[in-house]
């Protein structure tokens, strides 16, 4: 059975260092249960309890399940993999020592911190790809990363492709997994990155197959997009601007897509992201729409 949750990142609790006002998360675990939604992923280290016991008492006093978390480490530049596989070994112990051994470690490239990808989302170009030597240490540490937390915790690890980072592309989802073994990494498919990046998510789920093991469900506004690629925008901006629109408002395909995960099976969780920045929009009126939507699809 599909499950559905939800992540801080819909309330403004991005993986990146923003100005702005953001709820606690006792305010977000509320309202996540009061808007429909069964589970959450862990949020940026701190924003919800550190401490196993105490983050298993939270989630649990509301019924709710620990699903995954994301970590990014910066692939292309060796001297950041120890520091991020290690901050990867405690996300993962964390999740685990806290009652939820089945949670995933979402692994990311560094999104964001490199200016010519982050000021080129949506509209990559050769020249900002990791050359020979980038792609073989991505491969290298997302393998390595991947390995190291299941020897620490026992967690499986998935690979999040993201705009803004260096794997963005279909292209590049696609070398990224070929470089590394399938039974060490999987993939979270991102539905609204994968659209802003230029790719059709309903084509990946027949392309990448069984890797996939972890599904966003986030839409994309075709409009903004194309109004980005236009005038220039960076990632940030696509993002303030509402790129990432509320679910069956842009042209991700979601029912054709829900159709097709169930063909295949899928048992994982769909957790939505509508990612936006701190202090923008009002996150619970939305996830409750958005909750309301993939109820129409029958979920």
């Amino acid at each position: 059975m599909i499950r559905i949750a939800n992540a801080p990142c819909s309330w403004g609790v991005l993986e990146f260092d923003l100005a702005g006002e953001t709820v606690d998360y006792r305010q977000f675990l509320d309202e996540l249960v009061a808007t429909g939604y069964a589970g959450t992923e862990l949020g940026d280290w701190g924003f919800m309890p550190t401490d196993p016991e105490a983050l298993g008492r939270e989630l649990r006093a509301r019924n709710v399940a620990l699903v995954g978390a994301f970590v990014p480490m910066a692939l292309a530049d060796p001297a950041r993999h120890e520091e991020g596989i290690r901050v990867g070994e405690r996300t993962g112990r964390l999740m685990a020592a806290a009652g939820f051994p089945e949670a995933l470690v979402v692994l990311a490239d560094d999104n964001g911190t490199v200016a010519a990808r982050t000021n080129s989302a949506g509209r990559v170009t050769p020249d900002t790809a990791l050359d020979a030597d980038g792609w073989r240490h991505a491969g290298d540490a997302a393998a390595r990363f991947a390995r190291r937390v299941r020897d620490a915790c026992g967690l499986r690890t998935v690979f999040h492709h993201h705009c803004a980072g260096y794997i963005e592309t279909p292209a590049e989802i696609e070398k990224l997994l070929a470089s590394t073994p399938e039974d060490t990494l999987g993939l979270a498919l991102d539905m609204g990155h994968y659209r802003f990046a230029g790719g059709y998510p309903e084509a990946a789920l027949r392309l990448f197959g069984d890797r996939i093991r972890h599904v966003h469900y986030k839409d994309c506004s075709a409009q903004l997009a194309q109004r980005s690629r236009a005038e220039g925008w960076d990632y940030f901006t696509s993002v303030g601007k509402g790129v990432f629109c509320e679910l069956g408002a842009g042209a991700v395909d979601f029912a054709t897509i829900t159709a097709e995960l169930t063909r295949r099976g899928y048992d994982g969780w769909i957790v939505v992201e509508q990612d936006v920045l701190p202090g923008m929009g009002s996150p619970k009126a939305t996830a409750e729409r958005n909750r309301a939507f993939l109820t129409s699809l029958g979920l």
